[in-house]
């Protein structure tokens, strides 16, 4: 395992902003760490990257204590915080370099530069003061200086807020090449980020852990409502459809076209393909929905 947390809490004062926490992330894997604003996630960041000491618990990145051996850990893992520190008055280029002698990088560190100019499309951009930058192109500067080292590790939180759409797709696509070699761990706010790039996905809320799994079973396991969307070829009333067999309720969404939920997870569709044929009707549509992952995290942190 790359990261290994064991009973974690935290304590600020009296609040307990984390409480008794326990997870595992393999190698060369992208997993998402979400929850609501105050549940944890940046505190849990932070103990992991050696910024601060939990109060009881033990962290090990890679093999290593955070407690005991934090120098080792800090060697192996990269760091965007929130609101990615960056000097505005450095060049690009410059400030790469700068940080590449902090981490007393051994070889030729104009090269391991360059590298990270090339994979984070800094190119056009590397003789610019950093002040001068967009959003979108600051975040490439902190994912870059955040893997200049190139760590085992690559911890992002939120890396893509106040991001426009085609910025979001750009660090979106730079952080799935990034997953193929590196274990990634982001927090985010944005669901569809999860589904379109995470392998796992870990709900935090109060501080604690309400959901560690992938994001097909976070679905499946925790997304127990069952909807069927279908299209008959003619009209039909409410009233029959609500009939059928393991029909809980029924949505007109559109002249012939009918929302259906059903009493149980139970696939009714044999029943709805079966009260076509007593009614002489042709199913022109069926599908079966799948409940987002936004739902279900809307579920597990009221």
């Amino acid at each position: 395992m790359t990261i290994q947390v064991q009973n974690i809490t935290k304590l600020y004062g009296k609040q307990k902003a984390l409480n008794n926490i326990s997870f595992e992330v393999d190698a060369a894997e992208i997993i998402g760490f979400l929850g609501p604003n105050g549940a944890g996630k940046s505190t849990m960041m932070k103990i992991i990257t050696c910024f601060i000491p939990p109060t009881s618990g033990n962290v090990k990145v890679c093999g290593f204590d955070i407690a005991e051996q934090s120098i080792d850990v800090r060697k192996n893992v990269g760091y965007l915080p929130e609101n990615n520190p960056l000097y505005l008055d450095m060049y690009v280029k410059e400030y790469f370099l700068f940080i590449a002698g902090l981490h007393k990088l051994a070889g030729n560190r104009i090269n391991r530069v360059k590298e990270m100019i090339d994979m984070t499309g800094l190119g056009l951009e590397q003789h610019k003061k950093i002040e001068a930058l967009s959003k979108g192109y600051r975040q490439r500067v902190g994912i870059a200086q955040a893997m200049i080292h190139n760590p085992k590790v690559l911890i992002l939180d939120e890396p893509t807020s106040g991001l426009d759409p085609n910025q979001l797709t750009e660090i979106r696509n730079l952080i799935k090449e990034i997953g193929k070699e590196k274990t990634v761990m982001l927090s985010t706010h944005i669901m569809q980020e999860v589904e379109a790039i995470c392998n796992k996905v870990i709900i935090i809320n109060k501080g604690e852990i309400v959901a560690n799994t992938t994001t097909h079973e976070l679905r499946n396991n925790f997304g127990s409502k069952q909807i069927i969307s279908v299209e008959f070829d003619k009209l039909i009333s409410a009233n029959l459809i609500k009939a059928i067999n393991g029909v809980k309720s029924v949505e007109n969404v559109i002249e012939n076209n009918w929302k259906i939920t059903a009493l149980n997870e139970t696939d009714i569709r044999p029943e709805i393909f079966q009260f076509a044929i007593k009614n002489n009707l042709t199913v022109l549509t069926i599908n079966k929905e799948v409940q987002s992952i936004e739902e279900v995290f809307q579920k597990l942190t009221k």
